[in-house]
């Protein structure tokens, strides 16, 4: 445990878990002018629906039920935050279990694909190396992001909080550390309010020389 952690797993984590309750294509399509569902068709055309997927910090599971609404049925999800796992855990068809991102609880390349949607910014840049290489431990095929974007690390206040949340090109940090991953598809996304600030979609492949040595 560190900061981090600490804070997401006691009271704020919590209260974040109770204003997380919404819509989330309502939501998307509000901050960019499409649905979050249109922008995984348009990501995961190539991922078969039976593929194996876990979302890192998936807090009361919305992400995953947009995921098995669109055919996706070998879900799994892992968080710190004991109200959001039991929120998460409602949807019985769902894996739901406690664990990190910074230490995730399964074997090297368990799943077909794992993801992250607004969870990177809120790993420390000191511990951003240790995130990344557990998302490539624990996947045989994919890594899926969703992130805030900056071309360099930056700090940004969130609810008068320090030391809680970064904007980076989370892209570019993922290919300094592991070069081998192929870049399948990666799509930039402007707030409509805000047109001057930035999320970034990616896809990432493992190459199948690095994944069957």
């Amino acid at each position: 445990m560190n900061e981090q952690s600490n804070f997401w797993k006691g009271n704020f984590g919590n209260q974040y878990t109770e204003r997380n309750a919404v819509d989330l294509d309502n939501l998307y399509e509000k901050n960019f002018g499409l649905t979050r569902t249109a922008l995984n068709n348009d990501m995961l055309t190539d991922v078969n629906t039976n593929a194996s997927i876990l979302e890192a910090g998936c807090n009361r599971g919305l992400q995953l039920e947009l995921l098995r609404r669109q055919g996706f049925t070998k879900l799994w999800g892992i968080d710190i935050n004991a109200k959001a796992l039991e929120h998460a855990r409602k949807e019985k068809q769902n894996n739901i279990v406690e664990g990190s991102i910074l230490d995730i609880p399964f074997k090297d390349n368990y799943f077909d694909l794992v993801f992250t949607s607004g969870v990177l910014i809120h790993i420390h840049p000191s511990n951003i190396k240790q995130a990344l290489s557990e998302l490539y431990r624990t996947t045989k095929k994919y890594i899926w992001c969703f992130e805030y974007f900056a071309d360099t690390y930056t700090e940004i206040s969130y609810r008068k909080n320090t030391n809680k949340m970064w904007k980076a090109d989370f892209l570019s940090i993922f290919m300094e550390f592991y070069p081998d991953l192929a870049i399948i598809k990666q799509k930039k996304l402007q707030y409509i309010d805000e047109p001057d600030k930035e999320d970034m979609m990616f896809l990432l492949k493992k190459t199948e020389q690095k994944h069957n040595n």
